[in-house]
């Protein structure tokens, strides 16, 4: 087995402002495994809360865990391996991604196949960050020229409080009038227990289909009193990274989102859809600044999720790897054995 590192700048088309911060560009780790004549794909994006602030301790973590020995192990041996290392979840993610598109090489078929998960059938959400109104709404307009797009996922917890919030979705609420556009609101832990309360009854007034990470990542045990006698659905991103983190939070939200750099891949993902359907939690996947490889690994996965987000390659510019694409309104990986998708060697620079 050759396993191969390549660090790729990516650039967003805009900008995209969450509750944390703004994020313009990124670079991630692509990692290339050749065995028995097939090559396979996994990527890695970097992220502080992902464990691996850069792209250098992205390659460095899994430099150590490749000579601790993973030749020969299952994929679910070489991901308990990662974990007994500390590797960071979004390096490990990239490994992990790769290794299941090889796997379903071997075996000829689409990773959706190899892990008896239908095609996908639910449209993504396209997200608008947080922007002043008029900025928003140039966002909105340009978005839904696209007449595929049926959902829109709207950055909130803005800084500004929650008074600028409503701004901000007013002007989403404005723009969609005239279509059947679907709106989802993140909040990304902006709001404080009082403001939660607040937005969510206020928003369930104006047409949006749920609340997502109200409450900042810590404040876990103020979700009871946000529970009861919410006026939407809430989920969970930033509370909740494996499996294991699903008992505490189930008895007071709907459902979770998970992403792959936040788990490690695929093989915690699969963990982490069926415990939260064993306490019957609705099911979300979302991405982080990730291209098309990491994408096309998601969208294998969501013939059996509720709510989709996987939209980040669409706002690279450009896109370095190719893979999914947009059908009516899905993330559809294509057809090919794996997951579909590889980094385009000819055209990125490290």
């Amino acid at each position: 087995m050759i396993i191969k590192f390549h660090k790729v700048n990516l650039k967003k088309k805009f900008p995209l402002q969450i509750s944390r911060g703004t994020h313009s560009e990124s670079q991630n780790v692509f990692i290339e495994i050749i065995e028995d004549g097939i090559t396979a794909w996994g990527e890695s994006a970097p992220g502080k809360t992902e464990g691996a602030t850069s792209a250098i301790e992205v390659e460095e973590s899994l430099v150590n865990l490749i000579e601790a020995g993973i030749e020969g192990l299952s994929i679910h041996e070489v991901y308990e391996k990662g974990k007994e290392l500390k590797t960071p979840p979004c390096a490990l993610a990239g490994l992990d991604i790769a290794l299941w598109d090889l796997k379903a090489k071997k075996a000829n078929l689409p990773l959706n196949d190899l892990l008896g998960i239908p095609i996908p059938s639910t449209p993504t959400s396209i997200t608008v960050g947080i922007n002043p109104p008029e900025i928003v709404k140039e966002r909105v307009e340009l978005i839904l020229k696209n007449k595929e797009v049926q959902a829109l996922k709207i950055k909130l917890g803005s800084p500004n409080g929650i008074e600028y919030d409503k701004e901000i979705y007013s002007q989403v609420f404005e723009s969609t009038k005239s279509s059947n556009v679907a709106i989802r609101v993140d909040a990304n832990g902006g709001w404080t227990l009082d403001d939660s309360k607040e937005m969510i009854k206020w928003l369930s007034e104006r047409k949006a289909e749920y609340i997502e990470q109200p409450l900042a990542e810590g404040n876990e045990d103020q979700l009871q009193f946000l529970f009861k006698g919410r006026n939407l659905p809430i989920f969970v991103d930033e509370s909740l990274r494996f499996a294991e983190d699903i008992p505490r939070v189930a008895n007071f939200v709907d459902g979770i989102n998970l992403k792959l750099m936040k788990c490690g891949g695929i093989t915690e993902a699969l963990r982490i859809l069926n415990t939260a359907r064993a306490f019957g939690l609705k099911t979300m996947i979302g991405c982080m600044s990730e291209s098309s490889v990491s994408i096309s690994a998601g969208a294998s996965l969501t013939g059996i999720i509720d709510y989709v987000d996987l939209d980040s390659h669409y706002n690279l510019s450009p896109d370095p790897s190719s893979g999914a694409k947009m059908v009516n309104g899905i993330t559809m990986a294509n057809n090919s054995n794996g997951h579909g998708a590889k980094l385009n060697l000819e055209n990125y620079a490290e």
